[in-house]
């Protein structure tokens, strides 16, 4: 870590804490040649697989403009997508993983978005799950019905 008044690329820890959410690192660090303190914020990022091969860091707002699409005409507020993907993170921060593939994460959409609107997660999940025909939809929907009267 470089010192960000002397540029020296040497810094020494003097106190470290975890966030509230318990995903970063709050060091507090000082430069041996110059004094200077300074702090950083040190995360775990989520990297995601496409189905080219491409590897890119994983984007909340990604998930949120995907399950938009999915809530559209439903009444579904932006707060509760912004819920919804921060729950999808901690979800897939929790398997103790670090690389998805992003089909991956559509499925990881799908428990979350159930309970928040079961038309927008027959939507999403006709695409995530390979919906074929209109079995899968009936399908999906006794299964719906079914957890629905059992609640």
């Amino acid at each position: 870590m470089h010192c960000p008044f002397c540029r020296n690329s040497d810094s020494r820890v003097i106190d470290s804490r975890t966030s509230d959410d318990g995903a970063s690192i709050r060091r507090r660090r000082q430069c041996p040649k110059c004094g200077g303190r300074f702090n950083t914020l040190e995360s775990a990022s989520l990297m995601v697989i496409k189905r080219s091969g491409v590897i890119e860091a994983f984007s909340r707002d990604k998930v949120v403009t995907g399950v938009r699409k999915a809530c559209q005409g439903r009444p579904v507020t932006d707060t509760d997508l912004a819920k919804l993907a921060q729950n999808v993170e901690e979800s897939l921060r929790q398997s103790g993983s670090s690389q998805f593939d992003a089909n991956d994460i559509g499925l990881a959409v799908l428990p979350h978005l159930r309970t928040l609107d079961e038309v927008a997660y027959l939507r999403f999940a006709s695409v995530y799950q390979g919906f074929d025909s209109l079995d899968d939809f009936e399908a999906a929907i006794a299964d719906l019905r079914q957890t629905t009267s059992e609640s």
